[in-house]
């Protein structure tokens, strides 16, 4: 059931208070709201601080950009840090699951009612975000249908909740972009993954590393400002291959460099085919690899 909190409530988040007149008076949620914004300093000290960081990249995330969210957000969310995304398919959604595969806890600020799941193909990760005591929030009453303004509108929220935003990918007139300029605006930190300088998405964030931001190649980049070890708090996040054959542990060898089609590993191990492609899935079911957009890449 939806609930709402009013700005002049004392557990009201005091990061988004800070951003004055774009604060939303009220905001409608699901979730265990007490689990993700303490309701006294004490309890915030306790907890470490307000430890949110905001996440976003392009809705046309590349293999790239989602093997660095993946390894990125994993270990952040892994050491405590909650994540915030707009839960738009994409960079947003590989936040929130990145988040959610590691137990994490993870917040999705919705440009509609939060009644309703947008994109609806998104209800499990929707449904699995309520599951790991994660938040759905909103400043729209139950049954808003979202707009294209109400997602500029949400982008103040997005930022406006944590002190810190991460872009992971993003074109030169990404939404992402404006989330960063909404954090440049209230005084926040951001942070951005360098990108391929041959990809459309990579041009927004070497555009912030120009203005800026601070460039990230790891988690413990972004860890350490917010002063979190993560060699002290860190939870088994990366897999331990322990490979059946040397061919899985060749293949793993292979791709530690960058994604590759199938027939590319074949020639480079000269395997036959058919051999490497039963290989290949029999390691993703193992979960030591993925496939995405024909590529495989290690988890």
């Amino acid at each position: 059931m939806a609930q709402v909190i009013g700005i002049e409530d004392e557990r009201y988040p005091r990061l988004l208070k800070e951003i004055g007149k774009n604060a939303p008076k009220k905001l409608y949620y699901k979730g265990n709201w007490n689990d993700i914004f303490p309701a006294s300093s004490d309890e915030l000290a306790s907890r470490g601080g307000e430890n949110y960081l905001t996440v976003v990249g392009s809705r046309r995330l590349t293999t790239y950009g989602r093997r660095a969210t993946d390894q990125i957000v994993t270990e952040i969310a892994a050491s405590g840090v909650t994540i915030v995304s707009g839960f738009m398919y994409g960079g947003d959604e590989a936040a929130h699951s990145a988040a959610v595969r590691v137990g994490g806890k993870t917040i999705a600020v919705m440009p509609c009612g939060i009644d309703i799941i947008h994109p609806a193909y998104q209800k499990k990760l929707y449904n699995e975000i309520l599951e790991n005591n994660g938040l759905i929030i909103s400043e729209y009453e139950s049954g808003f249908l979202p707009k294209t303004w109400s997602f500029v509108q949400r982008d103040r929220i997005v930022a406006g909740l944590s002190k810190a935003v991460l872009v992971t990918e993003a074109s030169l007139k990404s939404g992402s972009l404006l989330t960063a300029g909404y954090a440049k605006k209230y005084g926040r930190k951001v942070f951005a993954v360098p990108g391929q300088i041959t990809s459309d998405v990579a041009k927004g964030t070497i555009q912030l590393i120009r203005e800026g931001a601070e460039p990230v190649t790891e988690a413990q980049d972004i860890l350490k400002y917010y002063d979190i070890s993560f060699a002290k708090n860190k939870k088994e996040t990366n897999k331990n291959f322990v490979c059946g054959n040397k061919l899985e542990q060749d293949i793993i060898n292979q791709l530690g460099g960058e994604p590759m089609e199938a027939d590319a590993i074949a020639r480079a191990l000269c395997v036959p085919a058919a051999k490497l492609g039963t290989t290949l899935s029999l390691m993703q079911l193992k979960g030591f690899i993925n496939q995405d957009a024909g590529k495989y890449y290690i988890n």
